[in-house]
């Protein structure tokens, strides 16, 4: 249709000019498709509407269907009141890029009789051979989108199965530049992540590990910005998740895993939403490749891990032993009732330090009858004490003895660690060092900062010496730390320089390059 057959009636409404793009990105970087769809108001215009609105609401939206556009629901409500009688687009794929949206729009540019104008021309919904054009360029558009993400799907997979494409690795490994997985090169990381494996193996416990980190002061590293990968490390104290997240990781086995979580939509107010991170069974897994890289643990130990894993979990099928969670109770979590054969219960009464009960009152919660069994934990809990001391008394020799090898281990491991944090603590100082003394001493702005940074690691070097000459001290017998800001009792003095730009002697304990 040419511009001069637009009925005037038509020219007398609104003309809406609708801009989208799919992605941020597009929005940042494409600014050319930005300019051409915004360049849609002045041929409007040149067809003759005096009224032109814009629409720029969906820029960074999708149009396939799952997210939510005002811009076009916007649209849609205009169109419902009939004051609208063109809507222009660069094409139809920015309108929509599924059918359900595309034919709805086009039925209502019908019944008000608007028409829809793109690059090539504008059309007549409620003319057969327009509406038949429209439907194949909405069904082009439906189908391009689908063959797009297909072949993108389908790429991404045929990479991962050879293990080369780039997921996100967790803390102890770097993708290399020629797309291999390594181990991070930094000795201390490295170190933090086999002594997670190695408390585990002893202690068959996660939270058992966590606790034991909090109490000797083990520091875990975490990326500063998790959102970017090679992000800077900040070391802190673990948290549960940390520990877990390690044992429950099978790159550190070695193994390449692609795959572990489905999508699901659903039907949320009468439209599609998407959810993602729903985790799969292994052997729904899309790839897993064993021996991919080198691991902190073999494969059989990371499946052995698993199944403690899911042995300590307290909630459990009936039938099977319970994990302890705590307490004073010594068989808690062994017990089961002699009538109904459920699992006893653990309950402290009276005041501190409370007595520990056990009872069977399950049965009472679900079905109102009576309490089954209740006694004290006292004299159950000796029995097997006895027995169990009784039980071990002849290998007595033995059982110090490993008790000694394990006490002497725990002081390696943690002497390690804090000669580890000494050692990145007196790199950190010397590059302070180097970056206060390469600045110019008349540029006091810069130079004011740099001392502070050099003053700073030199009192966390002080603190880690400190640490590591107490690495061999159980936590409970070693004395009260001193303030960071003291070197041995004495305050820290600056290390910058005099006023007439001479270089000054390092405070007491730094080290020289």
């Amino acid at each position: 249709m040419n511009r001069a057959e637009l009925p005037e009636a038509v020219l007398q409404r609104r003309a809406i000019v609708y801009v989208r793009q799919s992605t941020l990105a597009q929005v940042q970087d494409n600014m050319e498709s930005q300019r051409r769809q915004y360049a849609l108001a002045d041929l409007a215009r040149a067809y003759g509407f005096r009224d032109v609105v814009t629409i720029d609401d969906d820029l960074g939206r999708s149009a396939s269907g799952l997210s939510a556009r005002p811009g076009f629901e916007a649209l849609v409500a205009q169109l419902c009141q009939g004051s609208v009688g063109a809507v222009f687009c660069l094409e139809a794929s920015r309108l929509a890029r599924n059918g359900r949206e595309w034919h709805h729009l086009l039925e209502l540019c019908g019944l008000v009789d608007a028409r829809v104008v793109d690059g090539d021309g504008a059309y007549d919904p409620s003319a057969p051979n327009d509406r038949l054009l429209l439907g194949l360029k909405g069904t082009i558009s439906e189908f391009e989108l689908t063959l797009m993400r297909r072949r993108l799907i389908d790429g991404a997979q045929a990479k991962a199965r050879r293990g080369e494409l780039h997921i996100p690795v967790p803390v102890g490994y770097l993708w290399a530049q020629d797309a291999a997985l390594e181990m991070d090169p930094d000795r201390r990381v490295q170190e933090a992540i086999h002594t997670v494996f190695r408390l585990f193996e002893r202690l068959e416990s996660a939270r058992q590990v966590h606790l034991y980190m909090c109490r000797e002061r083990h520091l875990f590293p975490r990326p500063n910005d998790g959102k970017r990968w090679g992000a800077p490390r900040c070391w802190m104290p673990p948290t549960y998740r940390n520990i877990i997240s390690v044992l429950q990781n099978p790159v550190y086995a070695g193994v390449y895993a692609y795959g572990k979580s489905a999508q699901r939509t659903q039907l949320v107010a009468g439209r599609l939403a998407k959810s993602y991170g729903h985790p799969r069974p292994m052997h729904l897994w899309t790839v897993l490749l064993r021996d991919h890289h080198a691991g902190y643990i073999h494969w059989e130990e990371f499946e052995r891990n698993q199944e403690r894993l899911r042995h300590n979990a307290h909630r459990r099928p009936a039938g099977s032993a319970k994990a302890a969670r705590g307490g004073g109770a010594l068989l808690s979590g062994l017990l089961r009732c002699g009538r109904c054969g459920r699992m006893l219960f653990v309950t402290y009464t009276g005041r501190p330090p409370r007595r520990a009960r056990y009872l069977c009152h399950r049965g009472h919660e679900a079905h109102g009858t009576a309490h089954c069994i209740s006694f004290g934990a006292s004299r159950p809990d000796d029995l097997v004490a006895s027995e169990v001391l009784r039980a071990v008394a002849p290998v007595a020799v033995e059982a110090a003895i490993a008790a000694m090898d394990l006490s002497h281990q725990q002081q390696v491991e943690r002497r390690r660690a804090l000669e580890l944090e000494r050692e990145q603590a007196n790199y950190e100082m010397r590059l302070a060092q180097r970056r206060y003394e390469a600045v110019d001493p008349d540029n006091r702005l810069v130079a004011a900062e740099l001392e502070a940074r050099w003053n700073a690691a030199l009192t966390q070097l002080r603190a880690c010496e400190q640490r590591a000459s107490e690495g061999g001290t159980p936590a409970c017998h070693r004395p009260r730390p001193r303030s960071a800001a003291t070197f041995g009792g004495r305050p820290a003095r600056s290390v910058g320089r005099p006023r007439d730009g001479c270089r000054r002697e390092a405070a007491p304990g730094a080290h020289p390059d």
